[in-house]
């Protein structure tokens, strides 16, 4: 029991630092895919994909255990994942996203945090449970990618791998736009300055973001738990565990969540970043929607950003990377609403403005 949690909140800690100090979001990363045209953190998600990937491949060797990827439902994931895709932009952050700017003092992600973890307990063990059945209930196939394709599992690696350095490096190579961009004045020095000032990255931040979700493999045995970096079952169980009291909810996944949110407090106070900020009520209201909505649809997909957009995705499971198309997918569609619509409605204003205006007379 020590170890266990011991070790979840070492890996959530070190996630939650990495993550607050680099701003690692897949929410922004897929968001800014559709409104800014800028694949940059998407890349960033394939190389701490890769990163975890070829290292699973190292730890199943050790083990001598493949991993058990199981079954999946095709519709409940893709479904659920587009639920969740539209929650994390009315949230303004992904699972963890949201609880590392909890971290931050943000009180509109506070809010979208106790609804994520309300409906995520509500859908899996509550009232919504029979429409999560009945999503899940039919159309399951094998979610293995390498027993149901027949091609190695060495040989999957070596394909996303590839794929990821193709884009890496093409995006490296892009001509830096000439523009001087104004540099704030230096804070802190040595230690304290490389940790909770410098900036990084996002492609340095994915490789550290990958080697933590594949530390997180033997941290997760080592205490009777078989799996990797998972937020939305801990979430709910923890809100069970709240509800009910018993210890039985307290698993190695529960120490995990509260680990990001303690990583992401520590980083925001030494970067004297942390502070209360309460929103207006439309970010209020829009927090708590996207919250119910992120619980619900990461529970019905099995998963959510990082349980099958990282996690499963480099476990080479379908059910990751049909999930994370889906995700995608939602997060654009609520983007042209949120920002794509409006701005276009900006752009029409002043034209209808000086159309309107009568002629002078010369």
């Amino acid at each position: 029991m020590i170890w266990m949690i011991i070790s979840g909140l070492i890996v959530g800690s070190l996630l939650g630092f990495v993550m607050q100090r680099t701003r690692f979001c897949l929410a922004g990363g897929f968001r800014d895919m559709y409104v800014q045209k800028n694949n940059k953190m998407f890349y960033a998600l394939l190389i701490a994909i890769s990163v975890q990937a070829i290292g699973l491949l190292a730890f199943t060797a050790i083990i001598g255990k493949p991993l058990d990827n199981g079954t999946f439902p095709i519709i409940g994931t893709i479904v659920g994942s587009f639920v969740f895709g539209v929650g994390i932009v009315l949230a303004g952050g992904c699972a963890t996203g949201t609880y590392y700017r909890a971290g931050e003092g943000l009180i509109g992600s506070w809010l979208a945090l106790v609804a994520y973890a309300v409906f995520s307990a509500i859908t899996k063990a509550g009232l919504l449970k029979p429409v999560m059945e009945g999503l899940n209930s039919k159309t399951n196939v094998n979610t293995d990618m390498s027993t149901s394709t027949g091609i190695p599992a060495w040989v999957w690696v070596i394909v996303i791998t590839a794929i990821t350095v193709f884009f890496v490096v093409k995006t490296v190579r892009k001509p830096k736009p000439k523009i001087a961009v104004p540099k704030l004045k230096q804070k802190f020095t040595g230690v304290r300055h490389f940790f909770f000032e410098k900036k990084f990255h996002p492609f340095v931040a994915a490789i550290v973001v990958g080697l933590i979700a594949l530390l997180a493999w033997p941290m997760s045995y080592s205490a009777g738990r078989e799996g990797g970096l998972g937020i939305t079952t801990p979430s709910s169980n923890l809100v069970q565990f709240i509800i009910t009291g018993k210890t039985s909810f307290l698993d190695w996944g529960v120490f995990l969540v509260l680990g990001i949110f303690i990583g992401s407090y520590i980083a925001a106070k030494g970067s004297r970043e942390f502070a209360w900020r309460l929103p207006d009520k439309k970010t209020l209201r829009n927090s708590v929607i996207g919250g119910a909505l992120m619980g619900f649809g990461a529970s019905v997909a099995g998963g959510c950003s990082i349980g099958n957009g990282l996690v499963a995705t480099a476990a080479l499971s379908w059910q990751g990377w049909i999930a994370l198309a889906s995700m995608i997918l939602g997060t654009w569609l609520m983007s042209y609403f949120i920002f794509i619509k409006p701005m276009k409605a900006l752009r029409k204003a002043p034209a209808k403005t000086t159309a309107s205006r009568p002629a002078t007379q010369s």
